[in-house]
């Protein structure tokens, strides 16, 4: 047992268990410790552009070989789009199978619609110009600034071009390319530092939480928010966990090892919080470098697989609780704006919210104002959303990288099976 609470994991449970104590007991004291879980996302953040950075560009360059690069690219949206389809589709047959808003005849001229101001003008900015504009979104104003706004789309842009370039410079580029590595060093060392802080984020978070609805709470939060969670275990199980099958591994045994990640993504649910950790525990496992470094950043953005559940659900949801009817065109339009709106929905404050209302937008029969029916119970919602989506981006590395022949299966299976050190130690 001692040896249990010297690990990070173990650290992470205490905290957690203390978070709901402190939470259950002084409520007012358990609201004010919310900084410590902002602060240890925020320093997170703080390096995530910059270890973005460093993983593709010394991956691409390391490699020296771009068409590699050019495969791992397609085939890895190619595999987005197919398991996004998948879990839209999911969303949509459990909302109709299991219909969790029928009975609630709510009428939507009665819903205040001051609670989602602030989440349709985001709505319209994620909306406005089509996917032309989202497109055009993707490239920085400078170089400086993909990496002050945080922005890992635009950093992922400009890191493959710059990889790209010094790769074509060969020998030339080869200091630089040394340069880079020692610097990923650092930061992973840095982040190494970091991370000590987690059971301290995980509970502020998780007693803010508590302190504020308090376990009673989690009883009302009704057949919506339970039917997702049942979603997200299904997806999970037995869609991920066929892919895993597919390409040569357990999925059971890639949860164990990332479980001190899926610990902190349950208390702060948000997956940004650990993915320069994940970056170097998929690279550990003998994926190859170029090959995490597309992956893993592009797949926050383009492959929110739990996130494509939730839209769905969500939309039908309203649709019923509103008693609104909606046509197979409706579904079809549903399913067709969701491919487009959530792949911006990273980094969007609230997005989860916001990419619903764009849904809505443009899907007029369905009124727009349900949407504060789901904000509510958003956040608990939030959980399974962050580790659904976690998941779901580690197994797609892992599939496109067996696709691609990225990685070393002994290596992995030695990992995977505990004969290998759990995690790189900087």
């Amino acid at each position: 047992m001692p040896r249990f609470f010297k690990s990070l994991f173990g650290q992470v449970v205490l905290a957690l268990i203390a978070g709901v104590v402190v939470g259950l007991v002084w409520p007012d004291t358990a609201i004010a410790l919310k900084p410590l879980g902002d602060g240890f996302i925020k320093l997170i953040k703080m390096l995530i552009p910059l270890i973005v950075f460093c993983v593709v560009v010394h991956g691409i360059a390391g490699t020296g070989d771009l068409q590699r690069v050019g495969r791992v690219g397609i085939k890895s949206l190619i595999y987005f789009e197919l398991v996004t389809t998948i879990a839209l589709l999911l969303g949509l047959a459990l909302a109709f199978w299991f219909e969790p808003g029928v009975g609630m005849n709510v009428d939507p001229k009665a819903l205040d619609p001051k609670a989602m101001g602030a989440y349709a003008e985001n709505a319209s900015k994620l909306t406005g110009g089509g996917f032309t504009d989202f497109l055009l979104k993707l490239i920085p104003t400078t170089a400086v600034s993909a990496f002050a706004n945080g922005d890992v789309l635009q950093v992922l842009l400009f890191s493959i071009v710059f990889g790209c370039a010094l790769a074509m410079l060969g020998e030339r580029g080869a200091r630089v390319t040394l340069l880079i590595e020692d610097l990923s060093h650092v930061l992973f060392k840095t982040m190494g530092i970091i991370i000590k802080l987690a059971p301290l984020g995980v509970l502020g978070a998780i007693a803010f939480t508590v302190g504020k609805y308090g376990l009673g709470s989690l009883k009302q939060l009704g057949m919506l928010v339970a039917l997702f969670y049942a979603a997200v275990a299904i997806f999970v199980v037995v869609v991920l966990g066929l892919i895993m099958r597919l390409s040569g591994f357990s999925l059971f045994k890639l949860l164990r090892y990332l479980r001190e990640e899926l610990a902190v993504v349950f208390a702060t649910t948000s997956s940004d919080s650990v993915l320069p950790q994940i970056m170097a525990k998929l690279k550990h496992m003998g994926i190859r470098e170029s090959t995490v470094g597309l992956v893993i950043p592009t797949g926050y953005s383009f492959n929110l697989d739990a996130f494509s559940i939730y839209i769905t659900l969500a939309a039908v949801f309203i649709a019923q609780a509103t008693n609104t009817p909606i046509s197979m065109a409706d579904l079809l339009t549903i399913l067709a704006i969701s491919l487009v709106t959530s792949k911006g929905a990273h980094g969007v404050p609230g997005s989860a919210i916001v990419v619903l209302a764009a849904t809505l937008q443009a899907i007029p029969a369905i009124p727009a104002i349900g949407l504060v029916l789901v904000l509510s119970v958003d956040w608990f919602m939030g959980i399974a959303r962050a580790l659904g989506n976690l998941v779901g981006n580690c197994v797609a590395t892992v599939a496109v990288a067996a696709w691609e022949g990225d990685i070393d299966r002994e290596r992995a299976h030695a990992v995977l099976d505990g004969r290998e050190p759990p995690s790189p130690r900087a």
